[in-house]
């Protein structure tokens, strides 16, 4: 699949000089972002679901304090 966007020129610029720092197509550069976008919002939603079930169960945190009292640190 392919599809285009319109840039301006100073966004241009900056995509290129992207693509050129890391020595690959400007294509490549616009398809690893979106995709590094896709996986940090899964990664967020899927840790806001599990903070949910946490609290849900009656789970509670505690400071991390106590735990090195627990383990004489």
């Amino acid at each position: 699949m392919s599809f285009s966007i319109r840039l301006t020129d100073e966004e241009k610029a900056i995509a290129e000089s992207f693509a050129k720092l890391h020595s690959i197509s400007l294509g490549e550069a616009f398809k690893r972002c979106l995709f590094e976008r896709i996986e940090d919002e899964y990664d967020v939603m899927v840790a806001e679901e599990a903070y949910t079930d946490y609290v849900k169960d009656g789970k509670k945190s505690r400071p991390i304090a106590d735990l090195w009292g627990e383990l004489d640190l």
